[in-house]
Formats: C-alpha cells, structure tokens, sequence
C-alpha cells in the first residue's frame, strides 16, 4: 500500500467532479458529436491522466506512478470491447446521434459508481485472502480463450436482465421524446426508450467489470492507484467511441492483442498469488515489465491491423446505423439525418410506425 497524502485524494475528487460538471455543460444541448470535437475532448480526458500520472509519480513514488500508468493503460485497451458493445446497443435501440452523448454521460456515472465498489470489494478480498489472485487468473484465461477462439455471446441488448427488469417496473413506449427520459401519457409516467438504453449501457459496464476488476487487481492492490486509473480511463470512453465508432472494424488485430495482454496479466496473477501463498522463492512480474508489454502489444496489434486491412477496406469503415458518423463529412447531412431514427424496438418486439418530422418537437407534457 503506498502512502497516498489526503489532498491528492481531494485533487482527484475535484478533479473528476469539476471535469463532468464542465463536459455536461459543454453538451448540454443535444447534437451530433463529429470527430474533430470527440478528438478535442479526447485530448483533454488523455491530458488529465497523464498530468494526473505526473503528480503521482512526483508525490506518491515512481513505484506507484508506474503502477498508474500501467492500469490506466490497461483500462483503456480493454475499453475498447466496451466501444464495440457500445456501437451494438445504439443501433439495437436506434438512438439519434444527438442523444448518445447524453445516454453515455449517464452510463460513465454509473460505470464510475459500481467501478468503485467492485475495485473496493476486490481490495478488501486480495488483502485478506491472497489466494482469490489464482480465480482472477482463471477468469482471465477464460475471457483470453474465448477471444480466440471468437465465441459469439450473442449479446442481446433488449433481453439484458437490466432492460427486462425495467419494463417490469415501469412501462416503456415505443417512441423516443426528445432527450428525456420519461413522458406522461393519458396521466400515467412512462419511459422513453432511452432510458432503456441506458439501462442496457450499466448492464455491459458490469459484465465488462468481471474482466477489468481482476486484470487492474494484477497491477496493483492499492486502492487509489486502481481506482484513479480506471477512472480517468472510464471518463475519456465517450471521447473516444464517438471518435472511433466508424473506424472499430479497422483495427481487427486488436482483439488479439487485447487476448495477449489479458493471458500476460493472468500469469502475472498467477505468479502473485504463488508468491504470496506458496513461497517467496517464485518471481513477480514488476510493473515495468508489464507496462512494456502492454505497450508494446497494442503497438504492434495497431499497426499490423493498418498494414494489413481486411479484404475490401480500402476506405473508412462506415459507422453503424444509428451509432452515427465519426467524422466531419456527416456535416453535410439533414437534421434528420443527424438526429437518425426516434422509435425504438417495441416492447412488444414489433417495430412501431414513427414520422420522422414528429422529432423535432418533444411532447408538451415531456418531463
């Protein structure tokens, strides 16, 4: 455990709360987010954690700062997955570009929540019970051999038990209203189906958090290290899927790297956890080393995917239906275009009639 002074905690408590405060106001009216502004806000959430690296290294130790970096770097390969689910639920759901922003906002302050209380929950277990490092192992390798061997979950968004457990608690038509949430109809409070979108966008963060948890819990045991890391890493996702959404099938080797560097940190664990619980004899993996590998895979997955392209992408990969444009040509597009469909799946699992030129204006008694 390193030896972290009480202000750095309150710098870093400030720091993401004035940082959400300011994204929040920046969007708060809906739009379509083109790629030049997802880079812009990429740069300043990828600002933010290096300067905030740059502290802990000064204040905190060069032991601990390369253990932030190298979870945070972590956290943000495996974010990746989350882009692609991302991508997934939007065009399920068919969520107008200029909504996703918000639906996302929503989902990074959940995400950062239930982040914390798994990494907190993690923390307490590792410290007490060193031999729970061998089940993050195997949990690891379980996710490593199913990226292999590319077994389809067939990740169903409006079936997720988040989604199901909404429309059994309230109703949820089957046209959007604008950027709220929920409507009255015929005096009775309903959700829109953004709000199951939402849902849904939890639902991922905690399935992705069975792989994350353990992989950041190999890096470091200490508290502030694995949660400042991932969450500087959580705040930069929506940056970065509204810069990459088009371009995700680009870059076909990364899920293999992604597999490398989950099997790297599985016997990183396993070395841990032997270390720990069967003798001091058995070598740890140092953190230098293991930033190094992190490093260098995502390098060579990255460019190996540019050298060698899929058959038949010659240009930019078009972005989803509804999962909207990443770059500046979606500039010349209608405002309906932009704002793409505003009806979602039925509950009734019928696709329900919808008017395009009803989305300009939300329902009077909207809330």
């Amino acid at each position: 455990m390193h030896d972290v002074p009480l202000w750095l905690w309150t710098v870093f408590v400030v720091t993401v709360l004035v940082s959400l405060t300011v994204d929040l106001l920046a969007h708060r009216r809906a739009h379509v987010i083109h790629f030049r502004e997802a880079a812009a806000w990429s740069v300043v959430w990828v600002g933010l954690a290096v300067v905030f690296g740059v502290a802990v290294f000064l204040v905190v130790g060069t032991t601990a700062g390369v253990e932030y970096t190298t979870a945070w770097l972590l956290e943000k390969s495996l974010s990746v997955d989350n882009l692609f689910v991302f991508a997934l639920i939007f065009g399920y759901f068919k969520v107008p570009r200029a909504y996703q922003h918000r639906v996302l906002f929503l989902g990074v302050l959940g995400a950062l929540i239930f982040r914390g209380l798994f990494l907190a929950a993690g923390v307490a277990v590792v410290s007490r019970f060193s031999a729970v490092l061998f089940v993050f192992a195997a949990i690891l390798l379980y996710s490593t051999y199913k990226i292999l061997k590319e077994e389809d979950d067939s990740f169903d968004p409006g079936r997720s038990i988040a989604v199901r457990l909404l429309r059994k608690i309230v109703p949820v038509r089957d046209e959007y209203a604008g950027a709220h949430f929920f409507v009255k109809e015929a005096g009775r409070r309903v959700a829109t189906p953004l709000l199951a979108v939402v849902a849904a966008i939890e639902a991922a963060d905690l399935v992705f958090a069975v792989d994350s948890v353990p992989a950041v819990l190999a890096v470091s045991s200490d508290a502030f290290i694995v949660y400042t890391s991932n969450a500087f890493a959580i705040l930069g996702l929506r940056a970065l899927y509204f810069m990459l959404a088009g371009l995700l099938d680009r870059f076909h080797y990364l899920s293999k790297g992604l597999a490398l560097i989950l099997a790297f940190i599985a016997v990183k664990l396993v070395l841990q956890a032997s270390h720990k619980t069967i003798s001091t004899a058995v070598p740890e993996v140092p953190s230098p080393l293991s930033l190094a590998v992190i490093v260098i895979v995502l390098a060579v997955s990255v460019a190996l995917s540019m050298l060698r392209p899929l058959p038949g992408q010659t240009g930019p990969t078009a972005p989803p239906h509804a999962a909207g444009s990443t770059g500046d040509e979606a500039a010349g597009a209608t405002e309906s275009e932009a704002a793409g469909s505003t009806s979602g799946p039925s509950p009734s699992g019928q696709a329900p009639p919808a008017d395009p030129r009803d989305r300009a204006e939300p329902p009077p008694d909207a809330r």
